[in-house]
């Protein structure tokens, strides 16, 4: 069956407004983040990052949650802001690899995995690989799962950094900012319509980190 041209128009307005509130969406997630590096207290910047995406998940279009969740909204679950959480990582260069990376759903992303983060967090030495988007303008790409996932976080795992989005924490006397009070969960975790990447087994770690975004 084929639509009619008025159907077919109309698709295709609604499709041009949904372009057009995604890239506000991005705009907006760039704003907070600039606010986020900008604030000399890590947890003030916390406390104005978590105001700021209860904002957007409540009122934008864009939001992950599904449409008739919105109006009873009341804010994310996070676990307790934890200074030790705030890391500094050295950047290690390793020899590009380009993978797939598992999606939600059925589907994969290309990325190339072109660097090690390396850093301390409760006594452990532990790395996490960065990851660089495979498409046009790329972008860094951090997510990780850990103890907690499947339990008191999302199973699939959380992201950190996201850099084509926004999520970004910048750096510090030359090291990657790695704060894990601002991992936050893929779109996937509130409504299936969303297909996001997953955590790879390689940035699996074997600690628990309580901080960031949990199961409420």
């Amino acid at each position: 069956m084929v639509a009619s041209p008025e159907a077919a128009g109309s698709a295709a307005v609604k499709r041009s407004g949904e372009l057009v509130a995604l890239a506000d969406w991005r705009r907006r997630v760039f704003d907070l983040y600039h606010e986020v590096r900008a604030a000399s207290d890590p947890a003030e910047a916390w406390r104005l990052w978590r105001a700021g995406r209860d904002h957007l998940f409540a009122r934008h279009p864009q939001s992950p949650l599904p449409e008739g969740e919105r109006a009873g909204f009341r804010g994310l679950a996070y676990f307790e802001y934890e200074p030790s959480a705030r890391v500094l990582a050295t950047v290690v260069p390793v020899e590009p690899m380009t993978l797939d990376i598992r999606a939600s759903g059925n589907g994969a992303y290309r990325f190339t995995r072109f660097c090690n983060a390396t850093f301390e967090l409760g006594g452990q030495s532990l790395a996490l690989n960065l990851f660089w988007l495979d498409g046009y303008g790329g972008g860094i790409y951090l997510p990780f799962a850990d103890a907690t996932s499947g339990t008191a976080s999302y199973g699939a795992g959380r992201y950190l950094l996201d850099t084509v989005k926004g999520a970004d924490l910048g750096t510090e006397a030359g090291r990657l900012v790695l704060d894990f009070n601002f991992a936050y969960n893929p779109s996937c975790a509130y409504d299936r319509r969303w297909i996001c990447p997953l955590a790879p087994p390689a940035n699996r770690l074997p600690v628990d980190i309580r901080a960031g975004e949990r199961i409420a």
